[in-house]
């Protein structure tokens, strides 16, 4: 069956925006556009400019110019630019076009697009990366907003692997950024120990230990950490001092394990294990709520 074709615009032609226009172009969409500031002078011009003549996507040198190629446009700026993007495409967008910023930011940031974008009548939605590039034109994406499911029923078709998460534009983002508060933290965490099994010389030893912990379904694994966690706080925030120490014997600055270290002393504070009488909860769900009952109130900005 044939599809229909649809015409797309890349609001920067980066490694996400190049990964998927060259996918649509694979898949036979006929008219791929991009806009980016660096394709025609500074360091990657030649970069932007050989990925988009290989796979057939014209570069343009406006925003208005997108605006005009293109129905559906896909901001893959850096998400400190996707505000200022958005005011510059404000004056060119009309009730016609879909909009979607899949820049990793906070929610707050889509919604100031969302407002930079109100008086254009375009529809607006906020889009999230929850994959990496070496997934290619799957690349997997969260989409939530006014314009998510009209942006997914039109790209899905073309190979491209988009989840509507709901109607409140900004969802989509929230559910990316909190994932990286574990996800970067893993990362980050990964270096700390290795760096540190390496000079013990023991990377190997370490690396297959903490993959026994892990082997686990997810959610079990952050279950049985949460519920135990409010019980024996104390004992796991000694540890982690210990390890610190470890660290810092071999000359390694245990920034990631002191932040450990003090986030469970913060729990230990709570006095959780005297509220459930030294039992662990049933769900991780009455742990949370525990916690949450006994924080200070925190000024949100």
């Amino acid at each position: 069956m044939m599809m229909q074709q649809i015409r797309i615009g890349f609001i920067g032609y980066g490694e996400i925006g190049s990964t998927l226009g060259a996918g649509l172009r694979g898949e036979g969409l006929a008219q791929v556009t991009s806009y980016d500031s660096g394709a025609f002078s500074g360091p990657y011009a030649s970069l932007i400019q050989g990925r988009a003549q290989a796979a057939g996507v014209t570069l343009v040198r406006s925003a208005a110019e997108l605006a005009q190629a293109a129905d559906i446009i896909i901001g893959v700026t850096p998400g400190s630019a996707s505000v200022e993007s958005a005011k510059g495409f404000a004056p060119h967008l009309t009730s016609q076009h879909l909009f979607i910023d899949i820049a990793s930011a906070t929610p707050k940031v889509k919604q100031a697009v969302e407002a930079a974008l109100a008086g254009s009548g375009a529809l607006v939605a906020d889009g999230s990366i929850v994959g990496t590039p070496k997934d290619g034109l799957a690349l997997p994406i969260l989409a939530s907003g006014p314009a998510a499911e009209a942006v997914r029923d039109a790209l899905v078709p073309w190979g491209m692997k988009i989840d509507a998460v709901g109607a409140e534009l900004g969802t989509a983002s929230a559910i990316k950024i909190l994932r990286s508060v574990l996800i970067k933290g893993i990362e980050a965490l990964l270096d700390e120990m290795l760096l540190g099994a390496r000079r013990y010389g023991l990377e190997e030893e370490v690396l297959a230990s903490a993959s026994k912990t892990l082997s686990r379904p997810f959610p079990e694994l952050a279950a049985g950490l949460l519920t135990t966690g409010v019980i024996h706080a104390r004992r796991r925030s000694e540890e982690a001092g210990m390890a610190a120490e470890a660290l810092a014997d071999v000359g390694i600055e245990p920034i990631m394990t002191r932040a450990t270290e003090a986030r469970l002393q913060w729990v230990d504070a709570l006095a959780l294990k005297e509220h459930f009488g030294g039992r662990v909860p049933d769900t991780w769900q009455q742990a949370l709520e525990a916690i949450e009952a006994r924080m200070e109130p925190v000024k949100v900005a």
